[in-house]
């Protein structure tokens, strides 16, 4: 049952489980007026439309933060020359860069290819990055292809990083029999765009399912009893209310997602006070052991590519109104 916010940083818990995704109360009218509004401002959504994973992993034989930034560039949606894709390695201790590979396919030859690179400080170590998107296809506003593609990272002659649903032909090009089982994604944050509602999708726990969120806000003056609100929800369900937005525009409360906690964050203060430009963020985050951390420290795992354990997964929602 879901529970209104009654103060700032109220920590009461909600409940997301897996039969929740038949649920049509609520977040079904809200899920359908996504995809018409994202569609309407396609070109504001192309605009600002990015979506980066942090992963952990292994690369030469040391741990690596190894981010993938799509970004939404030249050509129609719904073809390979709509997204371009960057791949930065760095050293998950001191933050150094190790490599950065960009595919921008706006040529029909770069649909599909591949690149070597040196690893800085890594002696005679190489990267090796495969790529076909000649056949990706993609969601009506976002830069990251859904099938039809695979992007490959193999260092050494080991598989480092496999994104996509074509592995048979990532296997089959880079002659290397499997993925690393040791990598794992710790992060995403993605930057949507819409008028009240906002939709993105987060698998919080290794092999677990996906679940859609959808976030519900109207902050216009002269809403029901005069009162913004703000409503999550999580494969359908209501998991968390929050009234009288004007005074709680930043706080935190915890959801149950697979039956395991997550820390939700908001800050709507740019929706209320700022300019017609500002955004809203937004903090999905999964903790491996219990721990106190202050709201928006997750930032740093994008801005510092030290991994720390314990940290869980997080995705961030940067959320940009569209009039």
């Amino acid at each position: 049952m879901m529970r209104d916010l009654t103060c700032f940083g109220d920590a009461s818990i909600q409940i997301a489980d897996a039969a929740s995704s038949s649920s049509s109360s609520g977040a079904g009218a809200g899920g359908g007026g996504i995809r018409g509004r994202r569609g309407k401002h396609s070109g504001a959504a192309g605009a600002r439309s990015r979506v980066t994973c942090l992963y952990h992993a292994l690369l030469a034989g040391r741990p690596c933060a190894l981010s993938v930034t799509w970004t939404r560039g030249g050509g129609l949606a719904g073809q390979a020359a709509a997204a371009a894709v960057s791949i930065v390695a760095a050293d998950a201790a001191s933050g150094d860069n190790l490599f950065r590979a960009d595919v921008k396919p706006w040529l029909f030859a770069k649909h599909k290819g591949s690149k070597t690179l040196d690893v800085a400080g890594g002696g005679a170590a190489k990267v090796d990055v495969f790529w076909d998107l000649s056949g990706a296809r993609f969601g009506a506003a976002s830069p990251e292809p859904v099938e039809g593609f695979y992007i490959a990272v193999v260092c050494d002659g080991d598989m480092v990083l496999l994104l996509g649903d074509m592995r048979k032909e990532a296997f089959c090009k880079t002659g290397v029999g499997g993925p690393a089982a040791d990598t794992l994604l710790v992060a995403r944050r993605e930057h949507v765009v819409g008028k009240k509602v906002f939709a993105a999708k987060a698998q919080f726990f290794h092999h677990g399912r996906c679940h859609d969120i959808v976030i519900e806000c109207d902050t216009a003056t002269g809403t029901k009893d005069n009162d913004p609100c703000l409503v999550i929800y999580i494969d359908r369900r209501p998991v968390m209310r929050v009234r009288r937005l004007a005074w709680k525009f930043r706080g935190n409360q915890t959801v149950l997602v697979d039956g395991l906690p997550v820390e939700v964050f908001w800050d709507v203060h740019g929706w209320l006070f700022g300019s017609a430009a500002s955004n809203a963020v937004f903090m999905f985050q999964t903790c491996q052991a219990p721990q106190k951390s202050a709201p928006w420290a997750y930032l740093q795992i994008f801005k510092e590519p030290q991994l720390q354990e314990g940290h869980g997964f997080s995705l961030t929602i940067h959320a940009w109104k569209v009039e």
